[in-house]
């Protein structure tokens, strides 16, 4: 079935020590489309230099990616381990000169360090140093993201990608123009929860609200084992530990539902999750009678 839809262009800013981070940031975004761009009317579209520019001369090679393919992203997303990467005479290397471009221009940038393990004899302690001084500067202007390995960096992004698309402003008005409704979320005062059309609210996510407001405890369960992840509420598993496809799916509704504010993380490591008032509201409607 064809549908019209608004695309929103992410750029993926990097050295050239993080390429398979990259195609995590890729595989991400396209979960995101198979599972929300039917009902949201949005796709995600990654961009990046080595996918989207062609040769050209007369130019230098950085101000081509900032007029070719920087210019009409919405979203930039860099990741850093132990490079900053090659000078380009106006910043310290092409990817801080994307995102001091990007940031100019009013628009959001995610930002993530990895603090994997490397083998000492592979650094450059000039780049490292570089890195050093530019992670701090991000620290002192904003929030950053840390992540340990491919996995951490999938599950942290996967759900920082969903709460940015729905909190940005600049973002959550590209969102909400394109499914056509002036507020996504929030319950007016005296009016009661949302609708699900008004919310956009995945098949996934309000099942697994209906569930969570049936326990008891109104509690979701987020954990890792040797075999994957799951989603457990209400004495049911939710998706396939072995299917990633299966989880990305189940991983997005419990997302969904934080960013609506439908259910609240307890503690600090993700795994605990509780339904809150407006979600026990909406969990009423939704529940066949």
């Amino acid at each position: 079935m064809s549908y019209s839809a608004v695309v929103i262009p992410v750029m993926i800013a990097s050295p050239g020590d993080v390429i398979e981070y990259r195609e995590i940031v890729r595989e991400v975004i396209q979960e995101w489309n198979y599972i929300n761009s039917l009902h949201t009317n949005v796709v995600l579209m990654p961009v990046g230099w080595e996918t989207h520019s062609s040769p050209e001369l007369g130019t230098p090679p950085q101000d081509l990616i900032n007029e070719r393919v920087l210019k009409d992203c919405d979203l930039l997303v860099a990741i850093f381990w132990t490079r900053l990467g090659t000078p380009t005479g106006k910043a310290q290397s092409g990817s801080v000169e994307e995102i001091d471009r990007h940031l100019k221009a009013g628009k959001p940038a995610m930002v993530y360090f990895s603090t994997a393990p490397v083998a000492p004899e592979t650094l450059d302690l000039q780049q490292l140093g570089h890195l050093a001084e530019f992670k701090s500067w991000c620290q002192e202007n904003g929030l950053i993201q840390t992540f340990d390995n491919i996995v951490d960096f999938r599950v942290t992004f996967s759900r920082q990608l969903q709460i940015k698309l729905m909190d940005n402003p600049y973002l959550k008005g590209i969102v909400e123009g394109a499914i056509g409704i002036s507020a996504v979320g929030k319950p007016s005062v005296g009016v009661g929860p949302p609708s699900v059309d008004e919310l956009h609210l995945a098949e996934e996510s309000a099942r697994l609200l209906v569930e969570a407001a049936t326990d008891e405890s109104g509690v979701i369960l987020k954990a890792r084992t040797f075999g994957g992840q799951f989603v457990q509420t209400n004495g049911q598993t939710f998706g396939d530990p072995g299917d990633r496809r299966s989880m990305a799916r189940w991983e997005y509704a419990l997302d969904q539902l934080v960013a609506l504010e439908l259910v609240v993380e307890r503690g600090y490591k993700g795994e605990v999750f509780e339904v809150t008032d407006p979600g026990y509201r909406l969990a009423e409607r939704l529940r066949p009678q």
